[in-house]
């Protein structure tokens, strides 16, 4: 129970009479301080017992008394203490009507009661309250420890809701709700999301205040590093006290240590799942079964996506690693779903997950692509749904949905996109359009002096497949005339056309090039 005015004026030992304000008297005193200043505010914090025997007031000066409460008020003075018998017999008229206007609350204080008597008792109320505010904060830490101990996480939420008569709510790395309590909390909690996320972008250890319309949030960051492992949230219809601060504060400590905890775990599980998918793509799944145990459920059995992700060139300019992020809401959403996931990081900067074809972790990671593709933070190539004999095969496929998303800028690129889509979009690479260049350039050299049409005669004849008249009909010209251009072609270019691997290479350097002359500023032509 915090000291009030009301303590004061039922210690029996001070003999304090109300004189105004009396139904302000519910107010928390923080101290009790004597000045006779005619202004005292500049040496006031709010929240003191102002006392004074009005030694340099003119306490009868109804206008001076109006500016001096009204001040006292603003500054969050919570009561005044006048002392009678020493300058002034009673309370003068002037104090006490502007104190009844003020709404302040105003105590006569006798002459046999010194100030320090009353400094005394604010003192050593303040003390046992305090003192009882630190074992009810003891208290609460053993039982949330036992808490931990015993039953986990949930019940740390839950004992914590209950310590600070509100709600509680845990969540992980991604910003979702772990645990909540009561029961109707897990819907409120899920509201502030966001904040969690903005949260997350500052180091740890990290808090916010978020106001409601029905509650005061604190929300504290979870981890030891400069990374945020997660966040809890407790709101309470009025700002917590000491005993629910200490409360606070052991909830925190504790559900880091479960968190870095759990790090441990994860980091010891990452080792296992290196071994294990090192087995997967040794084409020994049995081997990968057994060492896995029931760690991974069916996931090594059923159908799964592989998934390789490297960061971009913009990582470095990121908050946090992007792939630990990728990494901690890939895993946030399997938890959620309950789905097993293996994720492998290989070195700093490439991760690799296996998981379920179909479920949240491919889901979730479809949706952080999108989310994050303005900031290409990572490019993620996705394999086709495979098997465990085929494994290796879904690693090499995931491989190559990188390398394309690499080259066009992407955040991510499925392999089944490169096997229904058209080749010539893999050809838009420099090396491909500058050997296209270099292929066709004598060609286009030799048309530019306007001694022929073999490019264009060319195409014709390609796209036809050889058939002279079709070729020789589409641009107007006689086959025989044709037939001298690609003989010149073959001159120029000293290859043969009867060679089916030049007709490829000339085929595909035309469609690279689009038919445009080759030079530094002309644009590519296929994406």
């Amino acid at each position: 129970m915090p000291l009030t005015l009301a303590s004061l004026v039922q210690h029996s030992a001070l003999k304090l009479a109300v004189r105004a304000g009396a139904d302000r008297l519910d107010t928390p005193v923080r101290w009790a301080h004597v000045s006779e200043l005619a202004d005292p505010v500049p040496y006031m914090e709010g929240g003191e017992l102002l006392l004074t025997t009005a030694m340099t007031l003119d306490a009868e000066d109804a206008d001076a008394m109006r500016r001096y409460v009204r001040r006292l008020a603003r500054a969050g003075v919570v009561g005044v203490g006048f002392a009678v018998g020493v300058n002034y017999d009673e309370i003068p008229g002037a104090l006490l009507q502007a104190a009844r206007e003020e709404g302040l609350p105003l105590l006569e204080v006798p002459r046999r009661t010194p100030f320090l008597a009353i400094s005394k008792a604010v003192s050593a109320a303040l003390a046992a309250d305090q003192y009882r505010a630190v074992t009810a904060g003891f208290e609460a830490q053993r039982e949330l420890t036992r808490a931990a101990l015993a039953e986990g996480p949930d019940a740390v939420v839950a004992r914590l809701a209950a310590h600070v008569d509100g709600w509680a709510a845990l969540y992980d790395a991604s910003g979702a709700v772990l645990a909540a309590a009561p029961e109707w909390a897990a819907r409120r909690a899920a509201r502030l999301t966001p904040d969690v996320e903005r949260l997350r972008e500052r180091s740890a250890p990290a808090s916010a205040v978020v106001g409601g319309t029905d509650d005061r949030v604190e929300l504290q960051s979870l981890g030891t590093g400069r990374r945020v492992r997660g966040a809890l949230a407790v709101g309470t219809g009025a700002p917590l006290g000491t005993a629910e601060r200490y409360a606070v504060h052991s909830a925190v400590a504790l559900l880091t240590l479960t968190t870095e905890r759990s790090r441990s775990l994860q980091a010891a599980e990452q080792r296992l799942g290196a071994a294990v998918l090192r087995m997967m793509l040794a084409g020994q799944p049995d081997h990968a079964r057994t060492v896995a145990g029931d760690l991974y459920g069916g996931l090594l059995d059923a159908p799964f996506r592989l998934l390789i992700a490297e960061a971009s060139g913009d990582a470095d300019q990121a908050a946090e690693p992007p792939l630990d992020v990728l990494a901690d809401a890939l895993e946030a959403a399997a938890a959620r779903a309950g789905e097993a996931v293996l994720t492998v990081p290989e070195g700093e900067d490439r991760l690799v997950v296996l998981a379920q074809d179909g479920g949240a972790v491919v889901t979730a990671c479809d949706a952080y692509a999108a989310r994050e593709a303005d900031e290409a933070g990572v490019v993620i190539g996705l394999s086709a749904p495979a098997g465990p004999i085929a494994a290796t095969t879904a690693y090499k496929q995931a491989e190559q949905a990188l390398s394309v998303a690499r080259r066009r800028g992407r955040a991510l690129v499925e392999h089944e996109e490169l096997a229904a889509g058209s080749l010539l979009p893999l050809l838009a690479d420099d090396a491909v359009r500058a050997f296209a260049d270099g292929m066709l350039r004598a060609l286009y050299e030799h048309d530019a002096t306007g001694r022929g049409d073999l490019v264009a005669s060319l195409r014709a004849w390609l796209s036809r497949h050889g058939q002279w008249d079709a070729a020789a009909a589409d641009l107007g010209v006689h086959r025989h005339t044709l037939r001298y251009r690609m003989r010149r072609v073959e001159e120029i270019l000293g290859r043969s056309l009867d060679d089916p691997d030049v007709r490829m290479e000339l085929w595909l350097a035309l469609k690279t090039t689009g038919g445009r002359p080759p030079g530094p500023d002309r644009p590519p032509t296929t994406r």
